[in-house]
């Protein structure tokens, strides 16, 4: 059971990452960007190629974030300008260019090239060599404990009731936040036990859990500064009407470019953790269903919303595992195709009612909501 939640906690926290990344281009700026997954295939494969060359694997990740930066900046120089939605089908096409493209062009991989088609393999891995000594297991727990104790602190500090929550109008909101607090603190509890067990009895897998946790906090945790930040409320202005932006004097394509940008490099670090977990990439693990996933995940949380888009990542995997489980046991006369083409068809019918009902989402703003306009 150990085992299994920190796998859970790696696979939430690496497509948490990912679709923060595109809730900064589409919640925060207004982007439709319908290739997001583009920036994970480069992150992922600039990071194992450089690591095979020789590269330690966190510069290469970083590397490989840039890499993805420089395609936002290249999809943005040629598309920006245009209507948002030439943006969309752009960026459609560069996601499934640059994956096809990596499919059939050899890769460096090591000393020999070897064709794209055959996916890499055998690449290093963070932390999965470390044999760690009591020491190293206790720091390792007590960053852990720090991480988790900074969750349920900011937890605690998101549910509180502000002026404006204790008044009637807003008494719903603060319901909302209570049992959304409630809901991610009792799995953050789950995991800090998995992986301080994890931890204290090495596995290498809770060492990328690790990883991966921290690197989702410090993210959230920036992207929370930013966005509060002259530069987040341009953005937003930039999403309400660029207009209005443009009369204020701020250069609006300037902008666009960097929530692009920087949305890439959360998407292509994402690739990097996507890679290490997966232990061996292809092409097909980067298919277009991945953008729309991280669509599902913003869109259930609430665009524009980080701890919104983070609760979508949550119960996207929370759903995914469970009827996983579950369904071929009530189905026994369906196929495993079937049951797939059915767990989809369920999660666009919960997708279709909370569009009808909450149309921006769990926590996501009805007066910041730009899908009517």
């Amino acid at each position: 059971m150990a085992e299994y939640l920190i796998f859970l906690a790696i696979s939430t926290s690496i497509f948490a990452l990912f679709a923060l990344g595109l809730n900064l281009q589409w919640g925060f700026t207004g982007l439709i960007n319908f290739g997001h997954v583009a920036f994970m295939t480069l992150g992922a494969y600039t990071t194992v190629l450089l690591s095979l060359k020789g590269v330690p694997v966190l510069l290469a990740a970083v590397i490989g974030a840039v890499v993805a930066a420089l395609l936002g900046l290249l999809i943005g120089f040629s598309t920006l300008r245009l209507r948002e939605d030439y943006l969309a089908i752009v960026t459609i096409g560069v996601g499934e260019l640059v994956r096809l493209i990596l499919n059939n062009q050899d890769l460096p991989v090591g000393d020999t090239w070897i064709s794209g088609a055959f996916g890499v393999q055998s690449y290093p891995i963070p932390l999965v060599n470390l044999q760690p000594n009591l020491f190293i297991r206790l720091v390792m727990i007590a960053v852990l404990t720090l991480v988790a104790g900074i969750t349920f602190y900011w937890l605690w500090r998101w549910t509180r009731p502000t002026y404006a929550a204790k008044r009637v109008a807003k008494k719903q909101e603060f319901v909302s936040r209570l049992v959304v607090a409630s809901l991610l603190g009792l799995l953050s509890a789950a995991i800090y036990i998995s992986g301080v067990i994890g931890l204290y009895n090495y596995n290498p897998k809770a060492g990328l859990m690790l990883l991966s946790l921290v690197t989702l906090a410090f993210v959230f945790w920036r992207l929370e500064v930013l966005v509060r930040s002259p530069w987040g409320r341009v953005l937003k202005a930039i999403r309400e009407d660029e207009e209005v932006a443009k009369a204020l004097g701020k250069n609006v394509f300037w902008y666009k470019l960097q929530s692009l940008m920087l949305g890439g490099v959360i998407a292509g670090i994402a690739g990097a953790f996507f890679a290490w977990q997966l232990s061996a990439i292809y092409t097909d693990n980067f298919q277009p269903q991945l953008t729309f996933d991280a669509w599902i995940m913003v869109i259930l949380g609430g665009s524009g919303n980080n701890v919104g888009t983070i609760l979508g990542a949550v119960i996207y995997f929370a759903y995914d595992t469970l009827t996983r489980e579950f369904l071929p046991r009530i189905f026994t006369n369906l196929t495993s195709d079937q049951l797939g083409a059915f767990r989809i068809m369920i999660i666009g019918l919960i997708l279709m009612v909370l569009m009808i009902w909450r149309p921006q989402g769990i926590l996501g703003k009805k007066e910041e909501l730009t899908l009517g306009k």
